[in-house]
Order: C-alpha cells, then structure tokens, then sequence
C-alpha cells in the first residue's frame, strides 16, 4: 500500500499547531504498519536548513506556477518524504502562513495551490517518478486543491481530505480558480465555490472520495449550523464519506516515566513525583509553595476559540477556593496582558508565563494537580491526552474531541471505573467555575482523586489503533 500524505507542515521540521504532530505521528504509525508512505510538503527556509543533505528528483514546470524542483530526503526518524523547491513561493521569513508582523502572505492561494497541483501530479499519469501512490491523503485547507485536480486528472488515485479545523477554509477570489489551471466548470455550487469566492477547503470536501475528521464526535459537530462554518450542508450531504477518527499522541515523548523535563519522573505504581515536580512548577512560576494547594494548569494558545477569557473571568475566584493558576501560552494582546495582570495582583497565587516554553508545558503536564481546556470547540485536542497520560484529570468544555477523551466525573463513572476528569456544558464562565469547584471537591477526597488519576493513566492514547482506522479507509478505497 503506497500513500502519498501532503501537509503544510510536519515536526521536527516546522510546526504551527496540532496539524505539524499528526504529519510526523500518524504516518510513522503507519510505516510501522507495513505502509509505504512518503511526505509532501513546501521546502521552507527551516525545512531545509533541517534537511541539509536533499537530492533532486525531478523538476516541474506547471500552468500558473513558477518554476519548482521536487527534492528528496529522509526525515531524522528515516520516514521518506519529498519537499517542493520553489524559491519564488518559499524561500522567505516569517512564517508557513503569515509574514513577520503576523499578516497573511498576499500569494498564499499560488503558494498552496502549488502544493495541492504537485500532490495530484504525483497522484496521477502525469507523475514523473516512478513511485505512484494508491492514496493521495491531503491535510486542511492548504492541500485541499489536490482532490479537485485530482478530478480533472488521468488515471487519478482516489484521495482523503482530512479536516484538522474547518474554521480555517482558504477563501480567495473567483480569479484564482483559472489562475492555478483549474477548468471554469468546477467554478460551481456544485464545485468549489463558495459564496462568490473560490474554496480550497469546499473543493477538497467536494470532490475527495472520503473524508476524515480528528474525532468522532467533531465528525457530527461539523454537520451542524453552529460548527459547520457554512460547510455544514455538503457534508451533511457526504455523511456516508465521513469518519472521525480520533488522534494519539507521541506516547513516547509524554511519558512521565521518562520525560527529560521533569524534576522527577514517575508512573502510575508510585505517584509521588508529582509532588516533586508540583513543588519545582510552584517554584518556578514564582507561587507559594504548597503541596497541598490545589494547582490548576493550563497551556494554550491566548484566544477566544480556547476558552482563555472565561479562564480570566473566573481567576480571582479560583484563588478564593482556595486554590493556584498557572497560564502558559501566547495570542491576543489584551489576554496576554489580563494574565500578566492577573499574575502581579495575585503574586504568589497566579502565575503567567506569555510565549512558549516546551519544557515548561510538560512540567504544568506533570506539576499540575487539574488541567484547564475550555474550548468553545476542538476538533481533538491533545492536551487533554497529555493531562491524564501524566495524572492530571483535565476540566474541559464538551465538545468535539473533548467528549471523546474525557469521562466525567459521577458516582456511576467513578462504580464503573472510567471516571478520568470534570466537564461542562454550557459556554460560560459560570459553568467553568463550577466544574473547577467540583474539580477541588474530588481533589480533597484523596481515594477519589487517586482512582481518577489512575483511570486516565491507564488510557491507551497512542496511534495505534487510529493508523488501523486510516489504513482500512485506504483498503477500501483501492478495492473501489
């Protein structure tokens, strides 16, 4: 089974979000299951100072596009992958998305049409390699043109769009559809248009042969009005083609047994390096330090979609619990200056750290004794994951991926033994509160917390079986 799998990004070569995980995660699960897939993706300044030993495989002329080399290599892990060479669209500062001062790139339709075109060329007769995918896998709206040229191919493979966020949906004016060499007709309702522009996201939606989501739950959230982002109706329409499948995590890198970050390691037979490394997060963040204050942690990007401003709203009365807050992350302006705010006023109770720090964030994985995810929504989620993985029952907002990783808290969870954290279900500061109350409530009954914290370490949030669900989906679509 041969799968090509385009992406807008994979670690350890750049990352912007989840989506970088899930392209370095998920195909070397599926590598490790016998499958021969290989990467696509844009070679960007830092992916090339990472990947310094590349050779030429072919060089492509295409309609609309400047001239680009595809180039060949091995990821540090060995997994093959091809990056796109196209100094005109690439080699530049800032970001994948966005330039130093956090604006889009004004050609970011050629930059990831470029994409989309290569992942098709290679899809189709018109590759010029002799390794030709069974599955063209495409990943959010930056890879989302290639089913539709897929569409116009000869001898195509058949193609999954996987969505990763459908907030995002690469919206651009209707000239761009001739301008990256797609034919007038698919300029349609029934096509790629959507509302008078052109949609990478729509016409990856529309004219894939199956599409995945990131958990089962966001899977039906999406055909909503309320989550859908005006996509709602087409796939509502291609319920049948719909899968959430639920992402891992590296379960190697988020081990509490053997995490470099930590004060001190430990598992779920012997607890007690949490309380080392509660001591050493206290420390660190400057709070008082108290082994038996419970620590609420929380680690996100400082927006609206995560929740942050009811976290904010409700800050002070977390400390009257009594209870500690430690915030890491960075975003909006104003919340990051709340949460420095907030930290200054209750010195010693509130502790903010505005940017990212790696090591940081697991050691509020490990330090912290609840975890904070109040998402408005969340396809999947990965912090909830990390939280119990590293006995930390997380407090989250129930929704998408959320439901499907975290069991609340009740006397009939807690009977059958799957109680592993506190949700809420109304989006208001007011619900937050009382799920972080109940939080505190459990934390106090020593026996209760404990049977919680083992319930979430016992989890199996590795890839594993998430790869199977991907390549049976594959299987099918070969014997179509």
């Amino acid at each position: 089974m041969r799968v090509l799998f385009a992406t807008s990004e994979a670690v350890p070569l750049i990352k912007t979000g989840g989506l970088a995980d899930v392209s370095a995660a998920l195909p070397a699960a599926l590598h490790g299951m016998g499958v021969d897939v290989r990467l696509l993706l844009p070679a960007y300044p830092q992916v090339l100072k990472a990947l310094p030993h590349l050779e030429t495989a072919t060089e492509l002329s295409l309609f609309g596009f400047p001239a680009a080399r595809l180039l060949a290599g091995r990821l540090p892990d060995g997994m093959p992958l091809w990056v796109i060479d196209c100094p005109e669209l690439y080699l530049r500062g800032g970001g994948p998305y966005q330039d130093e001062h956090g604006m889009n790139w004004m050609d970011n339709a050629h930059r990831f049409g470029l994409l989309s075109r290569i992942a098709a060329v290679l899809g189709s007769a018109e590759s010029p390699l002799g390794w030709k995918p069974d599955v063209v896998h495409c990943n959010d709206w930056q890879t989302a043109l290639a089913p539709a040229y897929l569409n116009f191919s000869d001898n195509a493979a058949p193609s999954v769009m996987a969505i990763h966020n459908i907030a995002f949906q690469g919206i651009f004016p209707p000239q761009t559809t001739l301008e990256l060499g797609l034919p007038a007709e698919s300029f349609q309702m029934e096509g790629l248009e959507f509302y008078g522009n052109l949609s990478f996201l729509k016409a990856g939606l529309h004219y894939s042969d199956h599409i995945t989501t990131v958990s089962p739950s966001y899977a039906e959230e999406i055909q909503t009005d309320a989550l859908g982002f005006g996509l709602q109706g087409l796939l509502a329409s291609r319920r049948k083609d719909l899968t959430g499948i639920l992402n891992g995590i590296d379960t190697d890198e988020w081990n509490p047994a053997a995490d470099p970050s930590l004060a001190q390691p430990y598992d779920a037979t012997d607890l007690r390096g949490k309380t080392a490394n509660k001591l050493e997060l206290q420390r660190r963040m400057g709070l008082q330090t108290d082994p038996e204050a419970p620590l609420f942690g929380l680690v996100s990007r400082f927006t609206h979609q995560k929740g942050l401003d009811m976290v904010l709203e409700i800050a002070a009365q977390l400390v009257a619990l009594p209870a500690q807050l430690v915030l890491l992350g960075a975003g909006d302006a104003g919340m990051q200056r709340a949460a420095l705010e907030l930290s200054h006023r209750h010195s010693g109770q509130i502790g903010a750290y505005v940017g990212f720090d790696e090591d940081l964030s697991h050691l509020i994985e490990a330090g912290a004794d609840i975890f904070m995810m109040p998402s408005r929504f969340e396809p999947c989620g990965l912090n909830q994951m990390f939280s119990q993985r590293y006995g930390t029952p997380p407090v989250v907002h129930a929704t998408g991926g959320l439901v499907d990783t975290v069991v609340d808290c009740s006397a009939e969870s807690l009977e059958r033994g799957d109680a592993s954290g506190f949700k809420f279900y109304d989006v208001s500061a007011a619900s937050l509160l009382a799920a972080a109350q109940r939080a505190v409530a459990a934390y106090h009954d020593k026996e209760v917390w404990k049977k919680l914290q083992l319930n979430g370490m016992s989890k199996d949030f590795g890839w594993g079986k998430s790869a199977a669900a991907y390549r049976d989906i594959y299987a099918r679509l070969m014997r179509q």
